[in-house]
């Protein structure tokens, strides 16, 4: 018989992407759903909803439920949710290409040289000092001695 699940999740009419949790302490189970994206539903306590399902969230629910299979805990999901038994969204390879192409983009821009600045700066070697001449006297320096200090 398989363990009892420590958490579950599956879709809501009213909160979207939610999870359950049994069989786990309530703070542990807080500190890895918040980090996973998840915040309480204040009306039924234990019930997590996804933040901004709209935002890839069956992707990001499927990553939380593999994430904590991950860490060894039980896990129920939806057969839509269980990114063992079904297979992920199919990737839109045009938008990947679109990403890629403004990287590009960007990565050129960033190399050249911006048309707003003034031409490119030479470097040339640095023009000497001149060194000023040896002075052609010795220079006297005059110590005097002080009669208030005490000696040494």
């Amino acid at each position: 018989m398989p363990p009892a699940p420590y958490f579950a999740f599956g879709t809501h009419p009213e909160h979207g992407f939610v999870a359950t949790t049994a069989n786990v302490p309530t703070h542990l189970a807080h500190w890895f759903l918040v980090r996973e994206q998840f915040v309480p539903v204040l009306a039924t306590p234990g019930l997590y909803r996804l933040t901004n399902p709209d935002q890839d969230g069956m992707r990001r629910t499927r990553q939380a439920v593999h994430d904590l299979r991950r860490h060894g805990y039980a896990v129920q999901a939806d057969y839509s949710l269980d990114p063992a038994l079904t297979p992920g969204p199919p990737h839109n390879p045009i938008a990947v290409h679109e990403y890629s192409e403004r990287r590009s983009r960007i990565a050129r821009a960033a190399a050249s040289r911006s048309p707003q600045s003034g031409p490119a700066l030479t470097t040339s070697v640095p023009s000497a000092r001149p060194i000023p001449a040896k002075p052609t006297y010795a220079p006297t320096v005059h110590l005097t001695a002080t009669a208030t200090g005490r000696s040494r």
